[in-house]
């Protein structure tokens, strides 16, 4: 405790007082007339001392981690306290009795005697003291990271991990030591080092580290066959989601090559502060996430719409929980039921309406064209028209890659999710946007979660072509540049997020096995199954007939919509309606490649 610690440093200052006598008289017997006036003046310079202790701090420091850096304040503490005694006597006894060479000496010894207990303490509780070790680590990265990891290893009272090594491909840094961990060579190394090191596991320190580098670690890695943690990425640390010293599994994304989101921060705020926001599909993927985000931002309230019951509990439970003081307002309900809207509309008046409700998966929806159309087609209608008549400020439309020259159901049915909302803004004081992407990365019935389910029951992985490639981006940042398209919308406009370059599957899956630490082909067989019904080798970003441009915002591309009649496109909706609600599968399917001529099905079901 912190009394314990002033006692004892009180014991020390008596301490060297009298040894301090000690030396100035040779090692030998010291006078009676200056024991005795050492003992006088000892209440003084004891209580002088702890003073200056506790104004300069120094009993606050943990002394389990005490470092060089703890020693400064030490030596202040003492310099000021003999400063102070020296002027306290001589206004006592003029320093009758008492050397000059007696606070000089008193200096030196108690700085020595506080700083030494400190450390020995420190070194006493050292694991490799203790004979406590934790696992045996190479640190990859020898900069500041790698200094900051290698500090807090040391100072960790949980004793995970013992640093026997950095590795860094600055040649010059070679045989220096960091903290007392040697520099043993470049990353390169790695395999080389690991066996008679006795490496039980690879830190990477490398948050800035560009993805060639991260894929380069993460190969010397799995050749090695040593498991592996990384250090958050760096902004991550600076959106304070997650702490320097915080080691965590290399991720997926971390390898896919995109570059960090930017975002302008006080225009997404302004836009959305105190204004209400209704998002449906509020328990989905892109849906959720978004209400973690718009709830961060100070709307006026939160409208959720979702017609998964326990989708719909959980995100709200979640939200409520981290804003409790915040208006939230959670509905079950279908946005294909005008009523229900409408009625939604008329109680809570949303000022921006995000649309994520939408059927996403292509092979489901192949043999299913009246239920893809009625949710994503109509149910964008219904709920872009309802927002029209209540005059909101702002439609998002959530669309997707899978929407340009659609070979799916599922992507022509959002394709006329676009033309449905483009179609509105000629004659309607709201700002229709519709924001376009690829695949997000641990969406409900993306190819990630199936590849790590795969892997889990010892395979096969299965990928349908060794060529396919598609567009990818987490969640987060979807969302993130979804919120800042949404501010910078007037209306009219089709944002196409930048997505980084597409990535082949079959890599994909390979590097999930290897990240798994297994070997594919080995131990873990990858089946290429072929290209279901409605299924892409290669996914498009932008129509052919679309023009291109860009935004104020770097990872915000616009397209330019193509020119579209709103009177035929309305009579095109009202005859849909009709087939929908007779029934008449072949009808429904006209229609579609009415509105999307460039709709050219592979291999599609009209099943209902």
């Amino acid at each position: 405790s912190r009394w314990k610690v002033i006692l004892f440093d009180a014991a020390m200052v008596i301490i060297a007082w009298f040894l301090a006598y000690w030396l100035r008289f040779n090692l030998g017997s010291i006078p009676a007339a200056n024991l005795e006036y050492a003992f006088i003046m000892l209440p003084f310079v004891v209580l002088i001392h702890v003073a200056m202790s506790l104004g300069f701090g120094v009993p606050r420091g943990a002394w389990r981690f005490t470092s060089t850096h703890d020693v400064l304040p030490i030596v202040m503490s003492v310099s000021v306290g003999i400063a102070v005694s020296v002027f306290v006597i001589f206004l006592v006894n003029r320093l009758e009795f008492i050397p000059r060479t007696v606070f000089l000496l008193h200096g030196m010894l108690l700085v020595g005697l506080l700083s030494s207990s400190r450390l020995l303490y420190r070194i006493y509780h050292m694991p490799s003291v203790k004979g406590v070790s934790g696992k045996r680590v190479l640190i990859m990265g020898a900069g500041v990271a790698g200094n900051m990891l290698v500090i807090d290893l040391k100072n960790s009272t949980s004793l995970l991990y013992e640093p026997v090594g950095f590795l860094d491909d600055d040649p010059n840094l070679k045989g220096n030591r960091i903290q007392g961990v040697r520099v043993l060579g470049e990353c390169s190394a790695l395999p080389q080092l690991a066996q008679g090191l006795r490496v039980e596991q690879v830190l990477i320190a490398m948050p800035s580290a560009t993805t060639e580098e991260k894929n380069r670690i993460v190969d010397f890695c799995l050749d090695a066959q040593i498991p592996y943690l990384t250090l958050p990425k760096v902004q991550d640390i600076l959106d304070g989601t997650a702490r320097s010293r915080d080691l965590r599994p290399v991720a997926l994304d971390d390898l896919l090559g995109r570059d960090p989101v930017s975002l302008d921060i006080n225009l997404i705020s302004s836009g959305m502060s105190g204004k209400n926001v209704l998002i449906t599909g509020a328990g989905g993927s892109i849906g959720s996430e978004l209400c973690r985000q718009v709830a961060r931002l100070n709307p006026a309230s939160l409208i959720l719409l979702e017609q998964n019951e326990f989708n719909l509990y959980t995100i709200a439970h979640e939200i409520e929980n981290r804003h409790p003081d915040m208006p939230l307002h959670a509905r079950l309900g279908d946005v294909c039921d005008e009523p229900g809207v409408r009625a939604l509309f008329n109680q809570y008046k949303p000022n921006i309406v995000f649309h994520a409700a939408a059927y996403k998966h292509v092979p489901s929806l192949q043999g299913q064209i009246r239920e893809a159309v009625r949710n994503n087609a109509i149910g964008t209608e219904v709920m872009a028209r309802v927002s029209d008549e209540d005059k909101c400020e702002k439609f998002v439309l959530i669309s997707t890659d899978k929407a340009v020259n659609p070979t799916s159901i599922m992507g022509a049915t959002k394709r006329m999710a676009e033309i449905l909302v483009q179609a509105r803004n000629a004659q309607s004081e709201v700002a229709f946007v519709t924001v376009r992407f690829g695949n997000v990365l641990g969406s409900a019935g993306s190819v990630v979660p199936l590849f790590e389910k795969q892997i889990e029951e010892g395979g096969p992985v299965t990928v349908t072509h060794p060529d396919v490639t598609r567009f990818f981006m987490t969640i987060p940042e979807a969302c993130q540049l979804i919120m800042q398209a949404c501010v910078i919308g007037q209306g009219s406009e089709i944002f196409v997020l930048d997505m980084g370059p597409p990535v082949n599957i079959d890599f994909l899956a390979r590097q999930y096995i290897r990240m798994a630490g297994l070997v594919p082909g080995r131990d873990i067989e990858i089946v290429y199954t072929g290209l279901r019904p409605g299924e892409k080798l290669v996914e498009e970003l932008f129509h052919d007939e679309e023009k291109f441009g860009k935004t104020v915002h770097h990872q915000i591309n616009l397209v330019e919509s193509r020119i579209l009649d709103r009177g035929a496109v309305m009579a095109t909706t009202n005859l849909l309606v009709s087939k929908c609600k007779n029934y008449d599968a072949a009808g429904i399917e006209q229609i579609m490649k009415e509105l999307v001529p460039e709709y050219t099905p592979k291999n599609n079901g009209v099943d209902l």
